[in-house]
């Protein structure tokens, strides 16, 4: 089943955001999205994880699967075979960000795509799964890599094996006093899933603190201890940006952005960043995982996508200069602004003067 990380969600950071990816992916409708953040319903989700794989924040989770755990498991095993029957509850659960690293990791990976004609879920995983393969496959014939993603549709399913019934004393056994707590948490977990309709989720002060600590996701954190572990190409091609899903690079027009600061305050990874006095706005391509959110919330649309994107991204992090403001410390209040000219005031300090002028009857 899934749940969700109020703070992790996008849709948390700003109401303006137009992100529904998990919504759209879900083959059961077991998420809706009528408030800001999603609603669960605990008695549709069948688990196939697909949300988790699509969600560029890591906000949802599934029980009993962690991409992270999966990613680590997989590169230190022999296979390379990736299967809805043996290792993961759906291939759309790898996001195209870890395929991307696994492959960087490991070389080839083949999907076992077989079960996916008999499978009820797949009108809306399929065509996800096959999004992903081809985006990192576009990505690696950029790189000048050999390693690809194959899809697999005849792979044969292996015999299961035989599995005795748990008795009494083995039952004994795992209940521990170690044990118990987890016991007590999966029962309180199956409770909620049986009775719990619809879970609605509303922000809270921890979430809040959360979101103000700006965390990695462990994609990213994954995708760089890849790459560093690989050889740069030779030449550094520059490939579509609609071909890449987890990554951008972006543009200001300057003459319609009013430095409102609020891109970079509600970045949820510092991919947008500025200084002590705002006088700027630099771009970290390296973090950013094309959430959408400083678009969403960019009245004047100043900012925007590029159309292309770097591969040298991937290897040469650095910091680009978006934009510049000429800055002012405020006569009234000492805190700087972004100076247009005239009056050395800063547009919070001339509104209370106005309302005050107002209040004494001078106007």
């Amino acid at each position: 089943m899934i749940a969700l990380k109020n703070h992790a969600c996008v849709r948390a950071v700003t109401k303006n955001s137009t992100c529904t990816k998990c919504k759209d992916i879900c083959p059961t409708e077991a998420i809706t999205i009528d408030a800001t953040l999603p609603t669960l319903m605990l008695s549709k989700c069948v688990g196939c994880s697909g949300c988790n794989g699509i969600c560029p924040s890591e906000a949802l989770i599934v029980d009993n699967f962690s991409s992270t755990e999966f990613f680590f498991d997989f590169v230190s095993s022999e296979k390379n075979i990736i299967s809805c029957k043996s290792n993961v509850p759906c291939i759309s659960a790898i996001s195209a960000e870890n395929l991307f690293s696994l492959t960087l990791m490991k070389g080839d990976i083949i999907f076992d795509m077989s079960h996916c004609s008999n499978c009820e879920l797949a009108h809306t995983l399929k065509p996800q799964i096959q999004k992903n393969s081809d985006e990192v496959n576009y990505i690696l014939e950029a790189m000048q890599k050999d390693s690809r993603v194959k899809l697999d549709f005849t792979i044969k399913e292996e015999e299961p094996k035989e599995e005795n019934e748990p008795n009494r004393r083995e039952f004994l056994n795992n209940f521990s006093l170690s044990g118990v707590g987890k016991q007590k948490q999966n029962f309180d977990r199956a409770v909620e899933i049986e009775t719990v309709e619809a879970k609605e989720h509303s922000l809270s002060n921890v979430d809040t603190a959360a979101m103000r600590s700006k965390n990695l996701q462990d994609s990213r954190k994954i995708l760089f201890t890849a790459l560093k572990r690989v050889t740069a190409p030779e030449i550094f091609h520059v490939i579509e940006a609609k071909e890449i899903s987890f990554m951008s690079e972006k543009d200001i027009d300057l003459e319609t952005c009013t430095n409102c600061q609020m891109c970079y305050r509600i970045c949820p990874t510092k991919a947008l960043s500025s200084d002590y006095k705002n006088s700027r706005i630099d771009f970290d391509a390296g973090l950013c995982i094309k959430c959408t959110a400083c678009h969403d919330v960019c009245e004047p649309n100043s900012i925007t996508l590029k159309d292309t994107f770097k591969i040298e991204n991937f290897f040469k992090a650095k910091v680009e200069n978006l934009a510049k403001f000429t800055v002012r410390k405020c006569n009234e209040c000492e805190n700087y602004f972004t100076y247009r000219g005239g009056e050395v005031t800063c547009e919070r300090c001339r509104v209370e003067e106005d309302e005050a002028k107002e209040l004494w009857g001078l106007r």
